[in-house]
């Protein structure tokens, strides 16, 4: 059975903010025949980057903190679409290894659980 899966993790403070795992993480659920929204995608979506763009040290504030990129949209912007996906959208919430550690993939957690997705922890 197909399921609708947002795919959950830190990004903030980490290394190209986290995308080749995203990446990685996705394209295997998706092999597996599975929708999904991933967060990378959609902010290279939301800063008109390439599907296969990896952030680079010059292209964040601080080590890893936020976009240098101007006109990147705020965290506000971002975390908004991925909470939206995950009330109107998703079936189930995929967690990457290390999400209890950020703030963000916690509250993501937190809603998927209230609204009582399937949680899966890779």
């Amino acid at each position: 059975m197909t399921k609708r899966i947002y795919l959950a993790g830190g990004m903030t403070g980490i290394q190209h903010f986290n995308f080749p795992a995203f990446d990685r993480a996705a394209s295997r659920l998706r092999d597996a025949g599975h929708e999904v929204f991933s967060p990378a995608d959609n902010d290279r979506r939301l800063l008109g980057r390439a599907p296969d763009w990896v952030p680079q040290e010059y292209d964040s504030l601080g080590p890893w903190q936020s976009w240098a990129i101007p006109g990147a949209p705020g965290l506000r912007t971002m975390l908004g679409d991925d909470v939206a996906w995950i009330c109107k959208e998703a079936t189930a919430i995929a967690m990457l290894p290390g999400w209890e550690r950020s703030r963000g993939a916690m509250a993501e957690h937190a809603l998927a659980v209230a609204l009582g997705h399937e949680i899966i922890y890779l």
